[in-house]
């Protein structure tokens, strides 16, 4: 399986997807900082794997942090926590992660516990984090895998494999549970630019994997479709509202129209930890603008000409009506989805 990210004694460790396919290394970071660095720029990156990296990062902040009590920590703990919620603003499991942590390291505050038996605790939280999320996407994979037909083509976009999570993965991971479940099943990858995560990251999973693997430009998947070469979509997500919009990577949503234009499924992959109920609808959930030169260049090389204005959103919102259900590891939601995502959440 690949290791996206793991905790080691000198720091966290993870493969550096800013380099894949063509090197695969896996440096280690060693301290909250370093971790900040490595979300925001994307050495890691998928709402889930994003997660574990902040909870592992807060982690490692407070078994290091330069303090003699817990009375000295409390000022530097919520500092670590600004530092990483600060890296992204979209994925709402950054913010699940770090809360998570926050709110045991206040229950151990509140227990009194001494400043050794905190740097503990936090680190097994992190470290079961970690496992949770593996078994959440292999749990969500089995669900899913009902809905791929023996002999789909699935469509999917961006990375929501192994990459973007602890291990396994949201969207490929039903595409993985379907194949080991004994089904045959095909793969187009649109490319997903502009940081081009299917080309790099999705295809490369997918043929390390054996799994066959198609890749296309993001414009070629409605011809793809009205060709009758696609059976369903399957894509993961950043956020999901408690009314079922889904922000995931930019071109989701020209992915669901066109799927809806051609009467096929549209299924969304996620952890419940990617459910933001506390919103209503998906007009609520910030978009991250990136870099421009992430648009303009590609691998340092200049792509369009110097003084024009670009736009670089990060994700895009996916409206509940194109999606024909979102796959959870604790079951299936279907429409009307502020009642069947809540049932799963309270589940």
């Amino acid at each position: 399986m690949i290791k996206t990210l793991e905790w080691t004694e000198e720091g966290v460790m993870m493969i550096d997807q800013r380099l894949l396919p063509t090197e695969e290394v896996y440096p280690v970071f060693k301290n909250y900082l370093e971790v900040a660095f490595a979300i925001k720029e994307m050495v890691v990156r998928g709402a889930p794997a994003i997660g574990v990296a902040a909870a592992m990062g807060v982690a490692l902040g407070v078994r290091d942090a330069a303090a003699d009590t817990p009375e000295k920590l409390d000022g530097i703990f919520d500092h670590i926590c600004e530092v990483l919620a600060a890296t992204r603003p979209t994925a709402v499991n950054l913010f699940w992660g770090i809360e998570r942590m926050r709110g045991l390291y206040q229950k151990l505050r509140s227990e009194n516990k001494s400043l050794n038996e905190i740097r503990a605790a936090l680190i097994d939280e992190a470290k079961l984090v970690h496992k949770e999320d593996i078994e959440a996407n292999r749990s969500m994979g089995r669900f899913g895998a009902d809905l791929i037909p023996d002999g789909a083509t699935v469509l999917t976009h961006c990375n929501a494999g192994a990459l973007a999570t602890a291990g396994y993965g949201t969207a490929l991971g039903v595409i993985r549970a379907a194949v080991e479940a004994g089904k045959k099943v095909a793969v187009y990858a649109d490319e997903t630019r502009p940081f081009l995560q299917g080309a790099r990251l999705t295809a490369w999973e997918l043929h390390k994997d054996q799994i066959p693997v198609t890749l296309i430009t993001d414009n070629m998947a409605g011809h793809f479709m009205k060709l009758g070469k696609i059976d369903c979509v399957v894509v993961g997500a950043d956020r999901i509202a408690s009314n079922g919009d889904a922000a995931n990577k930019i071109g989701t949503y020209s992915v669901a129209v066109l799927a809806k234009e051609n009467n096929l499924p549209f299924y969304v992959a996620a952890p419940i930890s990617t459910l933001d109920l506390n919103i209503e609808t998906g007009e609520q959930i910030p978009i991250e603008e990136r870099s421009e030169l992430e648009v303009s260049h590609i691998k340092g090389i200049q792509l369009s000409p110097d003084g024009i204005s670009i736009a670089n959103p990060a994700f895009d919102v996916t409206p509940n009506r194109y999606i024909s259900a979102i796959i959870t590891e604790k079951g299936i939601a279907r429409p009307p989805f502020k009642e069947s995502l809540k049932k799963l959440a309270e589940g």
